[in-house]
């Protein structure tokens, strides 16, 4: 029995403190004691539990049987492990990685320190050990999502690598370009509110505020004040002046949403604001000039608006300068991969759960529904998909029942128009495989799409091998 050990049964013997050896075994970081020869002398079940190896399996061994990360750049360096933990004194907290005993690697923290006897001689080390996987998973999945804006398939937060995605994603860059009125339209869930932020994050506005306002959530006289201001006294309730939206969007840009459901006569106000670029506070008569682009949002058709008298006519010029059109997911289903995989992840980090991804079944669904609700809707079929799933990956019945119920209607037969347009999209696939010699990459450039949104097109046409497309286009063989 050497020094340490000695020391170590007395510690821990009967007659001694029998709280410290309570503390050893209980506490939830591994300690690792280790003698001068660097052989373990003892460990906590702590120990047990973060590197999968018995007590008894450690005990006698050496250190280097958990191979650690920092061992081995010691060695590199020319030093031994102890040289580096006695040289300073201790070894102050260190992330590295140790092996388990099925060969697979743990993220910890270590920090160590000499031991020491009655003389102030060296007798060994102790070491305690936190598992940080976990932590370390969480770091790698938010570093995923705090990409660069425009970097791969995202372009400021919206998804997309289709056709359709990057003929927005360039009218988005140019209309930033403009100090001009915008007017995004779409279906509603089609990301007409990423789209404006888009452009105020491009836009020379950037520095300024970026104010929302939901013309479609307030009464008419709530939504003046809301825009305008009042002043106090103006109306029951006013107990004192407020600046509207507006002023606070001073030097910025105003987002504008559902802006078809304006009352007519906060549209005539509106129109006032365009025009001579000032406004006034309810009840007060004094203008206030205010520098403010305009970017209005719809789901409704303004030009029926305008003919049944709901919507002026010249407000309508005003705001429809730069209209930019968001199509439905319905019209870039090869998009719908890229979304999942993104609303997937980011569902993943906020609820904790062990969910691996989702299988190819589910996928199919996913991109044979129609969505009605767009990318709203695929977010929330995902989150529900999250709640229903008790294994390791979503399958095909934890998603919503309207999409599962979907696969079994023949949806071609009752939309030609949409049967015309996957074959379309069929064989422009596959004349640009067949231009590129079979080639994903280059058909991919010829398409104006991602490699991977080629890949996805031939599995969901059925497209198994390359090199059986009929080279005058018309099927797969």
């Amino acid at each position: 029995m050497n020094t340490l050990e000695r020391a170590l049964e007395s510690s821990f013997g009967e007659d001694s403190d029998r709280y410290w050896r309570a503390v050893f075994t209980t506490i939830q970081d591994g300690i690792i004691i280790i003698d001068t020869r660097g052989s373990i002398v003892s460990v906590n079940n702590a120990v047990e539990t973060i590197l999968g190896y018995r007590r008894e399996e450690l005990i006698g061994q050496k250190c280097s049987i958990l191979n650690c990360s920092l061992y081995k750049s010691a060695r590199d360096k020319g030093l031994s492990h102890w040289c580096v933990l006695f040289r300073a004194g201790e070894l102050g907290q260190r992330r590295c990685t140790l092996m388990r005993r099925d060969g697979t690697h743990v993220q910890v923290l270590k920090n160590g320190s000499p031991l020491y006897d009655a003389r102030g001689k060296i007798i060994g080390a102790v070491e305690t050990i936190t598992d940080i996987t976990e932590i370390v998973e969480k770091d790698r999945q938010i570093a995923a999502f705090r990409r660069e804006p425009g970097a791969g398939d995202r372009f400021y937060g919206i998804v997309g690598s289709s056709v359709a995605a990057r003929q927005v994603f360039d009218i988005i860059e140019n209309a930033s370009r403009s100090d001009a009125p915008v007017i995004l339209l779409g279906e509603s869930g089609t990301g007409k509110e990423l789209a404006a932020r888009a452009i105020h994050q491009i836009g020379e506005r950037k520095s300024a505020p970026f104010v929302k306002v939901n013309c479609a959530a307030l009464t008419e006289s709530l939504l003046e004040s809301e825009l305008f201001g009042h002043v106090k006294g103006a109306y029951t309730g006013a107990y004192k002046s407020r600046a509207g939206r507006f002023e606070m969007a001073q030097g910025g840009d105003i987002f504008l949403d559902e802006i078809g459901d304006l009352p007519l006569a906060t549209q005539v106000k509106l129109l006032r604001v365009l025009e001579d670029k000032i406004v006034e506070r309810v009840g007060d008569s004094f203008p206030i000039s205010v520098d403010v682009r305009i970017i209005s949002a719809t789901n409704k058709n303004l030009t029926q608006l305008v003919e049944k008298g709901l919507f002026r006519k010249d407000l309508y010029f005003r705001i429809n300068v730069i209209p930019i059109n968001l199509p439905p997911l319905r019209e870039r289903a090869e998009d719908i991969p890229l979304l999942a995989e993104s609303f997937f992840q980011k569902i993943r980090l906020k609820s904790g759960k062990d969910i691996t991804g989702i299988s190819n079944y589910a996928m199919e669904l996913l991109m044979d529904y129609d969505w009605p609700g767009n990318v709203r809707e695929l977010k929330g079929a995902l989150e529900y998909a999250f709640v229903t799933c008790r294994e390791n990956m979503i399958q095909s019945h934890h998603l919503p029942p309207d999409i599962r119920r979907e696969k079994h209607l023949e949806k071609r037969t009752r939309n030609p128009q949409k049967t015309n347009r996957e074959e379309l999209k069929k064989k422009q696939l596959i004349e640009a495989l067949s231009r590129a010699n079979c080639n994903q990459s280059l058909a991919a450039e010829m398409l104006g799409v991602s490699r991977v949104t080629v890949w996805n097109q031939m599995k969901r046409f059925g497209i198994k091998h390359v090199h059986d497309i009929d080279i005058k286009g018309a099927n797969p063989r």
